[in-house]
């Protein structure tokens, strides 16, 4: 009896369409640029470059089930004698959603969804900054729960801001965690 209970109850079970469902239909590059504009010269220069590394996330809505999310990722190497390489992907998954509650919707299309996309986005970059001459970057995990926590708060404050509580503005791009670092290229 305990065998019929777990044959019905996992994919494709009979009564399954009032359960949350949620499917990756594609992954893309939507965008990718690769700069190394000082190359020859900065093979030769002997410092590290300083990394700046920053991501955004924009959501669309294409059907009733059909959200598109897009990780842009922008990567900068400077050094004192100029830059060495500038990538930016805008790398993007479309996923099915069916019977998500509304309130679940922002965490999985600003969390999870970021979360599944960016190890691909990451060896993107990887390939990217080698094939520029030098060393793959490997960027580290992005805590996208973090950002988005951050984003809420953000967004709260402004909202008391609003209403002279507390003098915050606004944040001028709701849903759309930014991040910041200094890394240097591994390898």
């Amino acid at each position: 009896m305990a065998d019929e209970e777990i044959m019905n109850s996992g994919n494709g079970a009979a009564d399954s369409d009032s359960d949350p469902q949620v499917a990756t239909i594609a992954q893309y590059i939507k965008d990718l640029s690769v700069e190394s504009p000082s190359s020859p010269q900065a093979f030769q220069w002997q410092t590290q470059p300083q990394l700046d590394v920053q991501f955004n996330i924009t959501v669309d809505k294409f059907a009733e089930d059909l959200h598109e999310v897009v990780l842009k990722i922008e990567v900068a190497a400077r050094s004192d004698q100029g830059v060495h390489f500038l990538i930016d992907l805008s790398y993007g998954g479309l996923y099915g959603l069916r019977n998500i509650p509304d309130e679940a919707l922002p965490p999985f299309l600003l969390i999870e969804a970021p979360r599944l996309l960016f190890p691909f986005a990451r060896q993107i970059i990887a390939d990217a900054s080698q094939n520029t001459g030098f060393p793959p970057l490997l960027l580290d995990p992005i805590d996208f729960g973090a950002a988005y926590m951050a984003q809420l708060e953000a967004q709260q404050g402004g909202e008391i801001g609003a209403n002279g509580a507390n003098g915050g503005a606004p944040p001028e791009s709701a849903g759309q965690p930014a991040e910041a670092s200094d890394e240097t290229p591994q390898g």
